[in-house]
């Protein structure tokens, strides 16, 4: 992907090499499914035009990003999504390729590789893409404290404040080659998500029904607990006022969003950003969601969405939503959620980590560079 925008006076005065630390799983940017590997996808070519020197470090034979690309195995590992592994093996690759002499920094992006930074030579930044709680915050708060944590909303670093964060930095859409609208959608309610409860398809059912609208269930569905779910729960709900798309590449994705009177995203956990709201609101599609997780930091209530409380508000809100302009929508994201600002406050989080290594302060202070 070509990136047209000049570099900033900071980045050209001293350029960063930065090894970029891709999951094993899809290509970047991914076919469809993949918000991790958007958001990485487009961080990488946001550096590069911010003039620095990025070496991605992926798997498979091809990529679509301005980085150089170094590949650990030669077939993309996604059919063994969930095993430990794979992801251990891409990571042990990476640590014996990356040296001193070639890297300031290193940004990992995998779940396992924090645990294994104290291994490198080169610092480690990581971003956080999940929820860390639970088993996962464990795995976290285990890493060594040289390490820095950035988190991908504000919302998320506050579920689990004791971690050693660096800073926090809100995903990007890379929206420059996306389509939009200058009208209202008139389609369907639109909901986009793997099947998972965590993503509330059966309320989107009630609350679209509740409404009198049609909806459609574009939904990942290839992992066997996402294909359970659809059986035993989202099929009997089923009617004629509900149509499912399964597996939508990209392109399928776009054209729901373009004719989609609005996103629903009846969220049943505290997720921790949310990138199908970005990509929606970038096509001019306006959001209606639950007040959960990073909502209220990505929707702008009465301009780009209406954010509800309760699910009992959603119909309301699904019958409210065409009035609201799809420009600014998409003004929205261009100016709060673009791929520059993404690479600018990296950056920031790098210079800061590696200025606070260098004199040896392990108690960092937190560097809020997404804010709003």
């Amino acid at each position: 992907m070509a990136v047209n925008h000049l570099p900033s006076e900071r980045s050209r005065a001293r350029p960063l090499r930065i090894a970029m630390v891709a999951p094993p799983w899809l290509s970047l940017p991914p076919p469809g499914y993949g918000g991790l590997e958007h958001v990485v996808a487009g961080l990488v070519d946001g550096l590069v035009g911010e003039g620095h020197v990025v070496t991605l470090f992926g798997a498979g034979a091809e990529h679509g990003t301005a980085a150089e690309f170094v590949s650990t195995v030669p077939d993309l590992q996604y059919e063994r999504l969930g095993e430990a592994l794979p992801e251990l093996a891409h990571l042990a690759r990476v640590n014996r390729l990356i040296s001193a002499a070639d890297f300031d920094v290193i940004h990992d992006h995998t779940t396992i590789g924090p645990l294994i930074a104290d291994h490198r030579a080169v610092p480690t930044v990581a971003t956080v893409h999940g929820n860390p709680v639970g088993e996962y915050g464990d795995v976290l708060a285990d890493i060594d404290r040289d390490v820095g944590l950035v988190a991908i909303s504000h919302a998320q670093r506050r579920a689990n404040p004791g971690l050693p964060w660096a800073g926090t930095v809100h995903n990007a859409m890379p929206a420059r080659d996306l389509p939009s609208k200058r009208t209202p959608g008139q389609g369907p309610v639109l909901w986009l998500a793997r099947f998972s409860p965590d993503k509330g398809p059966e309320v989107a059912i009630r609350a679209c029904r509740a409404a009198g609208l049609p909806l459609t269930l574009a939904g990942k569905c290839n992992e066997p607990a996402e294909r359970r779910y659809l059986q035993e729960v989202v099929e009997p709900l089923l009617d004629e006022d509900v149509t499912v798309v399964l597996n939508a590449d990209r392109q399928a994705t776009q054209r729901l969003l373009l004719d989609a009177r609005c996103l629903i995203m009846p969220i049943q956990w505290e997720e921790p950003f949310g990138m199908v709201m970005l990509e929606a609101m970038a096509t001019g599609t306006p959001v209606v969601a639950l007040r959960r997780g990073a909502v209220p930091e990505l929707v702008r209530p009465g301009r780009t969405g209406l954010v509800c409380d309760r699910a009992d508000e959603l119909p309301a809100a699904l019958r409210e939503s065409p009035r609201l302009d799809p420009a600014d929508c998409v003004a929205h994201v261009a100016e709060n959620f673009s791929v520059e600002r993404m690479a600018r406050g990296y950056e920031a989080v790098y210079r800061s980590f590696l200025a606070d290594r260098a004199v040896g302060f392990r108690a960092r202070q937190p560097v809020p560079v997404a804010a709003r």
